[in-house]
């Protein structure tokens, strides 16, 4: 069984930043591409950012410049570092852990950006 726990969410005024962490654990062998994903109100799940396992990276063009990801993988942890944040940021984002066979998802962590 593996775990993704999502931690760093909360309420930031905009041009805020925020970071988001999260943790695998559990039995598994190698985890591939890790991610983010976030889902506001009324809308479909959209990939945020993604990073291999070598460290490339992949952007949403609404979060480039402002977003960046990184990962270690000795501690199967992958970071959201969310810079100059914007109301439309508001969402539930998720951790996203792809491995061999499946792909994993975290609970979920809210971020709200209002003044």
């Amino acid at each position: 069984q593996v775990q993704l726990v999502e931690s760093g969410g909360g309420l930031v005024q905009p041009g805020g930043s925020l970071r988001l962490s999260c943790a695998a654990s559990g039995s598994f062998f190698r985890i591939n591409d890790m991610g983010w994903y976030r889902q506001a109100p009324g809308k479909q799940r959209e990939l945020v950012a993604t990073i291999s396992r070598g460290g490339t990276t992949n952007y949403a063009d609404s979060v480039k410049g402002r977003f960046t990801i990184s990962r270690d993988n000795a501690e199967n942890t992958v970071n959201l570092q969310m810079n100059g944040l914007k109301p439309e940021d508001t969402a539930v984002y998720y951790c996203n852990a792809r491995m061999v066979l499946n792909t994993y998802w975290g609970q979920g962590t809210q971020v709200t950006v209002s003044s």
